[in-house]
């Protein structure tokens, strides 16, 4: 099938270096039951699945929106860094592993983020001295005006340490607007993801515009944990679109993956595009491919 075929949300793309494949995952539709799915390829073109990589155990406590789940190696295994909301539970993300791309995936860590803040959208880091992260989002739904804010991990991945560092607020970027949907003042943070080429840091997000799903970039002055974070003052040129990441092919070239047509409600999509990076800006080349 092609990606216009695959109806997904928050698409996340592992190019695994042992299978030579590229991993698709994503926010899915239940195809065999609550838990996650992958699709894979060799070319980025023609994808094969649903293939189920996580069934949630009898116990588990997230119950509903299992979403935006991102597949990370570290130390030669794979870790799926992923969403879920319990019960009488606030939203958070935990931590799964595998010793495959295509699973099993476990239960592997706490849950990373305070237990009563409502949490999503986790992404994996590692500083520049070795040291792991996880950059996620404090949900405007409690806060009226969502923040990106990150926590230093256990080594092994189990769990935090010390408490979340505020990194920047949905409000700092210009463009992002008060939605039309939406009664009241506020702003959205979603799918944080860093990105570092040829010297430059860049961290993508999502918010709205007054009418559209968009995605922005913001450029830490230093480090992307503990440093002022300055906002690009336009967003990325793809409307209705969100939840970008980037990935590298094989060939050695960086790709933006996304979904579009964000508001069709159960008909989203990924789509690649390619990238450059222009003065001190990233910038996403139209050709959707």
């Amino acid at each position: 099938m092609k990606l216009k075929e695959i109806y997904i949300r928050d698409p996340f793309v592992l190019a695994d270096p042992n299978s030579k494949m590229y991993y698709l995952y994503g926010t899915t539709p239940s195809y065999e039951g609550q838990g996650f799915y992958c699709f894979k390829s060799q070319d980025l073109v023609d994808w094969s699945g649903p293939i189920k990589v996580f069934t949630p155990p009898s116990d588990f406590w997230g119950t509903k929106d299992f979403w935006a789940p991102e597949v990370h190696m570290y130390r030669g295994e794979y870790y799926m860094f992923a969403t879920f909301k319990g019960d009488n539970t606030c939203r958070g993300t935990q931590i799964l592993h595998a010793t495959s791309p295509e699973g099993p995936f476990n239960v592997h860590s706490d849950i990373i983020t305070p237990s009563d803040w409502e949490c999503l959208d986790g992404t994996f880091y590692v500083n520049e001295t070795g040291n792991p992260y996880m950059i996620f989002c404090h949900e405007w739904l409690q806060i009226n005006d969502g923040t990106i804010c990150a926590l230093e991990l256990s080594e092994n991945l189990k769990h935090r340490l010390g408490d979340p560092i505020t990194l920047f607020k949905a409000s700092d970027a210009s463009w992002s607007k008060k939605p039309s949907w939406h009664e009241k003042d506020i702003y959205v943070t979603d799918g944080p993801f860093v990105f570092e080429r040829e010297g430059k840091k860049f961290l993508l997000w999502s918010s709205y515009g007054e009418t559209e799903y968009l995605i922005g970039v913001a450029r830490p002055e230093n480090s992307f944990i503990d440093s002022h974070y300055i906002q690009a003052n336009h967003p990325l040129a793809i409307t209705s679109a969100g939840h970008g990441m980037i990935f590298t092919t094989f060939a050695g070239k960086d790709k933006l993956i996304v979904h579009v047509d964000n508001e069709k409600g159960g008909k989203e999509h990924p789509a690649l595009f390619d990238i450059k990076i222009v003065n001190e800006d990233l910038e996403v080349v139209l050709n959707e491919n």
